[in-house]
């Protein structure tokens, strides 16, 4: 009886572990078939505007690139609105997003939209749009480019250590972060620089109502509140996604009532770690940066 007793226990333990991975199984493929279901309708959507959100260091993004690209192949979004969160980043990544703004503008309205900052290659990006609104106390300006290097040399000395380099021209070694730069060395990088610069303005002279003085009167690296940039032309509106919505309905036809459609170009993540995501709700994780080359970004003294 007793060897009876035991078996029908160790029965039940078993039937109730059955009955839980059973039930984990159900709730699993709810919530696949929710998600499945839920992108499947993101995709029906028919007419919509699309939003693309740049809200961070900007650097090339193969990834955003495509994503601008369907933009343009789908004939559904009769729009795109861009909002701008950035201090910039690099000048090449920075041109190559506003390059693939105008592609999309020739086909559809573009509208940028400078949310708490919209400096240097952040402002780079909100002239790709037709329009440009800003809030009244968002950052707007920072027109240039910079390059900054570090030099330990003196510490070196301090701790005992040298480097050698054997370069194949006395500007291959330029800039190095052993030994200070060369006269030439600094003549080689500030005529990147100003040849960038000049770039630069003229992108602004093009794209806004001022002439060459005028952008290179403001085009010192300095910042301004949207209140000021309305003023000097460097936006053209106070405003935000409203604004604009309002906007591409008022001059292009396009309703306000369509549905804005923020496009994703994060990462891929493996289908588990989505389906948690969507459960557990996004967590924001630190990345390191690095950034090389011609930098177009706004970066305060700290």
């Amino acid at each position: 009886m007793p060897a009876d007793s035991e078996d029908y226990k160790v029965r039940r333990r078993l039937k109730r572990r059955l009955t839980l991975w059973r039930l984990l199984a159900i709730v699993l493929l709810i919530v696949v078939g929710v998600w499945i279901f839920n992108a499947m309708t993101e995709d029906d959507v028919t007419d919509h505007v699309a939003r693309l959100d740049i809200t961070e260091i900007i650097v090339e993004n193969d990834r955003r690139q495509d994503a601008i690209d369907r933009v343009i192949r789908d004939a559904s979004a009769k729009a795109l609105i861009v909002y701008i969160n950035s201090p910039g980043g690099s000048t090449y990544g920075s041109e190559r997003l506003y390059k693939a703004l105008r592609r999309v503008a020739e086909t559809k309205p573009v509208v940028t939209v400078i949310g708490t900052v919209g400096a240097s290659g952040g402002y780079m990006t909100a002239l790709a749009g037709d329009r440009i609104f800003a809030g009244e106390s968002s950052i707007v300006g920072s027109i240039g480019v910079i390059v900054q290097l570090t030099e330990i040399s003196e510490l070196m000395k301090k701790v005992g250590v040298s480097a050698t380099a054997i370069t194949s021209g006395a500007l291959k070694g330029e800039p190095s972060p052993f030994k200070p730069i060369s006269e030439a060395g600094r003549e080689n990088l500030q005529e990147m620089v100003t040849a960038t610069y000049d770039w630069f303005v003229g992108l602004v002279t093009d794209r806004r109502p001022l002439d060459e003085n005028e952008v290179r009167s403001l085009a010192d690296g300095r910042i301004v509140i949207g209140l000021v940039a309305v003023n000097n032309g460097l936006i053209d509106e106070i405003g935000g996604i409203t604004e604009a919505q309002t906007w591409l309905e008022s001059v292009q036809q396009i309703p306000s009532s369509l549905p804005l459609r923020t496009i994703d170009y994060s990462e891929p993540k493996p289908l588990i770690a989505r389906l948690l995501g969507e459960m557990m709700g996004k967590s924001v994780l630190s990345e390191r940066l690095t950034l090389d080359g011609l930098l177009s970004l706004w970066q305060p003294d700290g």
